[in-house]
């Protein structure tokens, strides 16, 4: 699996949200509202979610192993990174 695309749309508001991401998948699938949060440790990444009846929140879509996730992130949070750059 491969990112061959990313989207970056940067929150300007103050708060914990940095970014919404969509990011498309082998050319084939694209994934939409990735949020770049700011956390106590740094930067993170949420996949998309919806509330369910009960109040809590669930993942629509989301990798099934810790690699995958962290190959998202890196990706997600190093475009992100370079968008900052480039409001420079």
């Amino acid at each position: 699996m491969t990112i061959t695309d990313v989207w970056v749309r940067k929150i300007t508001k103050e708060g914990k949200l940095k970014a919404i991401v969509s990011i498309t998948l082998d050319n084939e699938f694209v994934v939409h509202d990735i949020k770049v949060i700011e956390g106590e440790k740094g930067l993170f990444i949420a996949m998309p979610s919806k509330k369910a009846a009960d109040g809590e929140y669930r993942d629509i879509a989301h990798p099934i192993n810790s690699s995958t996730r962290e190959m998202i992130q890196s990706i997600i949070l190093d475009r992100y990174q370079k968008s900052l750059l480039e409001e420079e």
